[in-house]
């Protein structure tokens, strides 16, 4: 495995991290997490991501007791806050009440001390910034958590935080955590050199879009059975993806990859972490075997013809609009 800082801060975290969206949280499920968990540890990783929405706090709850037999030291723990916690007025959003009694919540449900980064799962536009920002520091401050950071903040968004932070002699934040594959490319057009003025750099989830970029699907074919995009109570994002002209584009990189000796997976995440502004690409396993080969993605090193090549396979699909 191989490390990179979180943009200018001096935390380290594997290239490849693992994220518990849509994976763990239910008892049926702990079984299957505690053994991916232990497979990343061997694997190097040393980065999780979960969030308190997940589930309902389910997803933090499992993640947490599968890392309770590990050192707290030797992981670095992510969760986040924004997302509605319960039916009050203030069990969601971005407010100082909101921020400290779901960090407590979660504190809780993941049985630790600490957390190690703590996202604003989305800008929150009925608070203002400075509130969330103070809130924040507070609890750095306090120990509760030790660095700060946001998901899917918009350029603006994040210069704006990054003005007031300055302004305010406020710890700055460290991350932002985007979607970002070969499909939904957004960042590159703005979020990434923002970022980094700001000294935060990129920890990207859906980096095999939902599971696309694995080859599971074909055009023309109805999803395999026992796959997200078959199953209706998990599959709405995952939609998106499923048209025939993307689905050909990626029978072409399966192919590529196959040339390359690689996987398309490993493919897809060799591509990813090609950009120096991203710390990490967060991926999802419901089996050990999934996150050995994900980690060996990070010994892929992709020269420039295999990129341009990549970029014009990529090019045959013009007007991808993802449903989030």
């Amino acid at each position: 495995m191989k490390y990179r800082r979180v943009g200018s801060s001096g935390i380290k975290v594997s290239e490849i991290g693992l994220g518990s969206w849509l994976t763990y949280g239910t008892a049926a499920e702990q079984q299957a997490a505690d053994a991916c968990i232990d497979k990343a540890f061997e694997c190097g990783i040393n980065f999780f991501d979960t969030a308190n929405a997940y589930n309902r706090g389910e997803g933090e709850k499992a993640l947490g007791a599968a890392l309770r037999s590990y050192k707290r030291s030797d992981y670095v723990l992510s969760t986040k806050v924004f997302f509605p916690m319960g039916e009050g007025p203030n069990d969601k959003g971005l407010s100082r009440k909101a921020i400290i009694e779901q960090c407590e919540a979660s504190l809780t449900r993941l049985g630790t001390d600490y957390i190690d980064i703590y996202f604003c799962h989305r800008y929150d536009d009925e608070t203002p910034t400075e509130e969330t920002l103070r809130a924040l520091d507070d609890l750095t401050a306090q120990g509760k958590i030790l660095y700060a950071a946001i998901s899917e903040w918009s350029p603006a968004q994040i210069t704006e935080a990054a003005v007031i932070s300055k302004q305010l002699n406020l710890r700055p934040l460290i991350a932002n955590q985007p979607i970002y594959n070969m499909f939904e490319r957004y960042i590159e057009e703005e979020v990434l050199s923002v970022s980094e003025q700001a000294g935060m750099g990129q920890i990207v989830f859906s980096p095999l879009a939902q599971g696309i970029l694995t080859g599971k699907y074909k055009p023309g074919a109805k999803p395999p059975a026992g796959t997200r995009a078959a199953n209706e109570a998990v599959n709405g994002v995952i939609r998106s993806y499923l048209r025939d002209d993307v689905l050909e584009v990626v029978y072409q990189l399966d192919g590529l990859a196959n040339e390359l000796g690689v996987k398309l997976s490993q493919l897809a995440l060799a591509w990813t972490l090609r950009l120096p502004g991203i710390s990490s690409a967060l991926i999802g396993a419901s089996r050990p075997e999934q996150i050995v080969e994900n980690a060996k993605s990070v010994d892929i090193e992709l020269d420039s013809t295999t990129l341009a090549r990549i970029d014009q396979i990529l090019g045959q699909v013009k007007d991808f609009t993802p449903m989030r």
